[in-house]
């Protein structure tokens, strides 16, 4: 479970939110919704301890994580915006590349825990393909693989959809939900209200439901 306690947070004298708290069972979908300019990212930066809050706490698993912008670890994995994939890695590498450098994995199982995932994600015959040969779609779930490839404890999106198409907005939100049944914990932060009700999860409206 991931539970958020009173995190407050401010720029330059603004409060962007105060007080935070809510609850995230294991295997649950929250969607945080809200115009740009709310603080949804500034909420995320701060879940995947980019960023410092000025006071509070999260809690995973009864495991506090620090707010602080001092974390190490993956806990949290998050997929962001623009995917930040390695345009030098090809796919396999990208997935592979943090469990080898930064969790001194044997390749036995890195290789291993990539295969499983390029195969449930439908990415298998996309493995030794590049980020310039892929659609946006298909960059989102290398992005979610490489995430994954990590076994956080929480998955989190930053706008999922952006720039997606159609198509590729329906495949990422059956991958959602393919995760939940996995118990996969997932945090989406998003501006675009349909998609957020197409997950069938608990939606926190950051214009509405936080206190400033």
């Amino acid at each position: 479970m991931l539970a958020i306690e009173n995190l407050t947070k401010s720029y330059n004298g603004k409060v962007i939110f105060k007080d935070l708290s809510f609850t995230v069972e294991d295997g649950e979908v929250l969607t945080i919704v809200g115009p740009s300019g709310i603080g949804k990212t500034t909420f995320l930066n701060i879940l995947a301890g980019l960023t410092a809050a000025d006071s509070g706490s999260i809690k995973l698993d009864g495991q506090e994580l620090a707010v602080d912008g001092t974390r190490q670890g993956s806990q949290v994995g998050v997929i962001f915006q623009d995917f930040n994939l390695f345009p030098q890695y090809s796919v396999f590498e990208n997935i592979t590349l943090a469990p080898r450098v930064v969790n001194k994995e044997e390749p036995l199982a890195y290789e291993k825990t990539a295969d499983e995932l390029l195969k449930n994600l439908d990415l298998t015959a996309h493995r030794d393909n590049y980020p310039f040969e892929l659609s946006g779609g298909q960059k989102q779930r290398v992005a979610i693989a490489r995430a994954l490839a990590m076994k956080p404890g929480v998955l989190a999106y930053d706008e999922p959809t952006s720039g997606l198409d159609e198509e590729s907005t329906k495949r990422v939100t059956e991958v959602i939900k393919q995760l939940q049944k996995q118990n996969v914990t997932q945090l989406v932060v998003t501006h675009d209200l349909p998609f957020a009700e197409s997950l069938n999860g608990v939606v926190l409206d950051f214009s509405k439901d936080v206190e400033r």
